[in-house]
């Protein structure tokens, strides 16, 4: 297969730890191409959001459509999607695409608190499930989609169940807003892959850090990173999950609040391919010398 191109479809995170941004690193590190159309632009940093600005319906599927005529598709990543119109679009053009994994971050509501969905949209999120092979709510966002309590694994078990009956696909609910699970010790996080093929618990030691900003969209794309190579749904989320706290472990400690991820996993990927140059004839010591490192 060709590099996996993956179009995400999600609102632009200008302090660069969540959102289009995130999800542009993250498939770029998990070797595909990203491409993307945005639905939002927002004005945000570590502390929070301080502007919403929706981009324009036509201008939303005008980006999609630029790239499926030309480029291709192998996977599509969904997160913030700006309004109920652009919901309502963006499911249009999507149906039209079949066989094209699809995979849906429910985003509400940012890291920092900030509210990024309202109602209408919401409830708009209906006809993006219906065509996602995966959605992605943290426990926060399923028991806002089912309207049900979701404060323990087993219950966020049974509200993505019932999701997947409504839905059909797969659901993987994030359990990282959970309270730990009384016994365990070290405290996991349970992030539980639901589907008609049973329920996979991919439980990790909880990473105490409040640079988290950007963990979800970071996840979503590294699976439709996956699926657009053509890995199964399990290997996929499995590759995605060790990126996820691979990056978390890595985070910069960037800002006053919730700081961006570390999705560089602390390299500069031109020093790395020096050694590529020296066995093309370039001195890579000599030019290592003239763009030496920061730190």
């Amino acid at each position: 297969m060709s590099l996996p191109r993956i179009l995400i479809i999600a609102g632009s995170d200008s302090g660069g730890g969540a959102g289009i941004q995130a999800d542009i690193k993250t498939v770029t590190m998990l070797g595909g191409h990203a491409m993307t159309a945005i639905t939002a632009i927002t004005a945000q940093n570590t502390l929070g959001v301080t502007a919403v600005h929706p981009v324009p319906v036509d201008m939303v599927l005008a980006q999609i459509d630029a790239v499926v005529s030309d480029i291709g598709v192998d996977a599509v990543k969904i997160g913030m999607i700006g309004g109920p119109d652009i919901a309502h679009a963006v499911a249009g053009r999507l149906e039209a695409m079949s066989g094209v994994p699809v995979i849906f971050d429910p985003v509400m509501i940012s890291t920092s608190g900030s509210v990024l969905a309202d109602t209408e949209t919401i409830a708009a999120f209906e006809r993006l499930m219906d065509r996602a092979e995966l959605v992605t709510p943290n426990a926060p966002e399923l028991a806002a989609l089912m309207d049900e309590r979701v404060e323990t694994v087993g219950e966020m078990e049974l509200a993505a169940a019932q999701l997947v009956r409504r839905h059909g696909g797969a659901v993987l609910a994030k359990g990282g807003h959970l309270a730990p699970e009384a016994g365990e010790a070290p405290p996991l996080v349970h992030d539980l892959l639901v589907w008609e093929e049973g329920v996979v618990d991919y439980a990790n030691p909880r990473i105490d850090t409040p640079h988290n900003h950007g963990t979800g969209c970071t996840l979503a794309s590294g699976v439709a990173a996956g699926l657009g190579a053509g890995l199964v749904l399990e290997d996929a989320v499995d590759r995605a999950e060790q990126f996820v706290r691979a990056a978390l472990n890595a985070a910069p400690a960037l800002g006053g609040g919730n700081g961006p991820m570390g999705h560089g996993l602390g390299l500069t990927p031109f020093y790395h391919m020096l050694a590529v140059l020296e066995e093309e004839g370039w001195d890579a010591a000599a030019l290592a010398a003239r763009w030496p490192r920061r730190g």
